[in-house]
């Protein structure tokens, strides 16, 4: 039971790490306008590909958990 216990606080802690993460990607500027982000307009047509803040976020979240991975090691 010590197990399930650890595990769904770390889930728990891990949701609200996300929900601040959320809450704080919406008040940064420039976070979805970056060079290399997509954006075509056209009439009755709107389409946005945030490629490079897609690779950012992604790179940021591999240096996260492995971080994390090997302080759990």
């Amino acid at each position: 039971m010590g197990e399930i216990g650890r595990w769904l606080i770390g889930a728990g802690v891990i949701i609200c790490i996300v929900g601040v993460v959320f809450l704080v990607a919406g008040r940064v500027p420039w976070l979805g306008r970056l060079p290399g982000d997509i954006v075509i307009e056209r009439e009755h047509f709107s389409m946005f590909i945030p490629i490079t803040t897609m690779l950012i976020i992604s790179l940021i979240l591999t240096i996260v958990v492995n971080i994390i991975a090997r302080i759990w090691r």
